[in-house]
């Protein structure tokens, strides 16, 4: 393929991945355009909302100017400019995966850095007119974050789909990291390796952890769930698009069930506190999936902070043989410890990095603070990653002598 083409199919890719993000809320959008008011407003406003969807999805901040109606439902001044900084990130995943399959399909053009680039650049341009599309006096979207930020999600997409082209070719990102540190001491090369393994299978770990409470919790709280709905008095439609807007907060939740596991919990609000050790929230609005929250305090919370200490000790259990080949047979006291400090800052950085992307701003008031704490999750899950790592890595060095069987006369 030549260059041009290349460059030509690149951008197709990129747009195309813009193009089906913000056509998942448009289409919504548009149904109640002409089901529930019946084509008469002005449709631009249906698509700018579109696009601020999608670009919340992507972290970026969007200013909105309530109106009256709204600002007298919640007590406030008519005008008040409020800030929604929180992402909803079922789209930025939707992103990432659409990333990851464009970076593998321009890798196969045979112009790899040309097309990839291409891709980027494209990706931002594309963005950046979607938010100065959606800019408008009553909710203005941030323009640099809009122009990067989803061009960043996209962007780790595209690497992690060139990864993938490689593997499926035969090039694994482990012989591209061991030609670039193969002049390292192969004790300094395992250790890291053993580190960076254990942190991220850890995190990975308490995020499986945290699916399954999030989905036993909304089963549990099905009832209080169903009753939310009707009280909000929607129709089909309005019930699908409510719906529709909680599935995109579902990583969101998924996160803050870690952040729980973690010990620091999270926030409903300025003032309050979701964690094993104590609950206490305010009123909250009305959202159907907040009705799954258990209410009170749990008697055995507290044992929900022995997951991440799992994880990270299970973690630990698969990388110590690789771990035992590389430092030989040699001391194996000083390099342990070093893979469970090394294991827990990288965990604790990547669960805490995920915090932050989780949190932000929903509204007004109490509710300009909505998630964990990112300094404290990264703190405490540290810690815990480091504690069950040493663990693990110490279960496996243990060896319980057996009774030898007596010998019958």
């Amino acid at each position: 393929m030549t260059r041009r083409l290349t460059m030509l199919f690149s951008a197709f890719e990129a747009l195309l991945v813009a193009a089906i993000g913000v056509a998942i809320p448009l289409l919504l959008a548009t149904l109640m355009w002409a089901v529930h008011f019946g084509f008469a407003p002005d449709w631009s406003g249906f698509w700018r909302a579109s696009v601020d969807v999608w670009l919340i999805g992507h972290g970026v901040d969007v200013d909105f100017a309530l109106d009256e109606t709204t600002a007298l439902v919640i007590g406030a001044p008519a005008g008040t400019a409020v800030t929604i900084s929180i992402a909803a990130l079922g789209f930025a995943l939707l992103t990432l995966a659409l990333g990851v399959r464009a970076g593998a399909r321009v890798a196969e053009t045979g112009h790899r850095m040309l097309g990839e680039l291409t891709a980027f650049v494209a990706f931002a341009a594309v963005s950046l007119l979607l938010t100065l599309s959606a800019s408008h006096p009553a909710a203005a979207p941030s323009l640099w974050q809009g122009a990067l930020l989803p061009a960043v999600v996209f962007g780790v997409g595209l690497l992690l789909g060139i990864l993938r082209a490689d593997a499926d070719r035969g090039v694994t990102a482990h012989g591209r990291i061991a030609e670039l540190t193969a002049r390292w001491d192969p004790r300094v090369r395992g250790t890291v390796a053993a580190a960076l393994k254990a942190g991220t299978a850890s995190v990975m770990l308490v995020l499986v952890a945290s699916s399954i409470a999030v989905t036993v919790v909304l089963v549990a709280g099905y009832a209080q769930t169903i009753r939310l709905y009707e009280s909000l008095h929607t129709e089909v439609l309005g019930g699908i698009v409510v719906t529709a807007g909680q599935f995109a907060l579902i990583p969101n939740i998924v996160v803050w069930a870690a952040a729980w596991f973690a010990g620091p919990g999270f926030a409903l609000g300025t003032g309050s506190l979701v964690s094993p050790l104590g609950t206490s929230v305010g009123p909250l609005p009305a959202v159907p999936i907040l009705g799954a929250l258990p209410a009170g305090d749990l008697a055995f919370g507290f044992v929900g902070l022995a997951v991440p200490v799992i994880a990270a000790f299970l973690a630990a259990a698969a990388v110590r043989p690789a771990l035992l080949v590389a430092i030989g047979d040699g001391s194996r006291l000083g390099w342990s410890a070093l893979v469970a400090v090394g294991g827990g800052l990288a965990g604790g950085l990547l669960l805490g990095l995920l915090a932050a992307a989780s949190a932000g701003g929903v509204g007004p008031g109490r509710f300009a603070e909505v998630g964990p704490d990112p300094l404290a999750v990264g703190l405490a899950s540290g810690l815990e990653f480091a504690t069950g790592i040493a663990l693990g890595l110490a279960a496996g060095s243990v060896t319980i002598p057996l009774p030898r069987p007596s010998r019958s006369r």
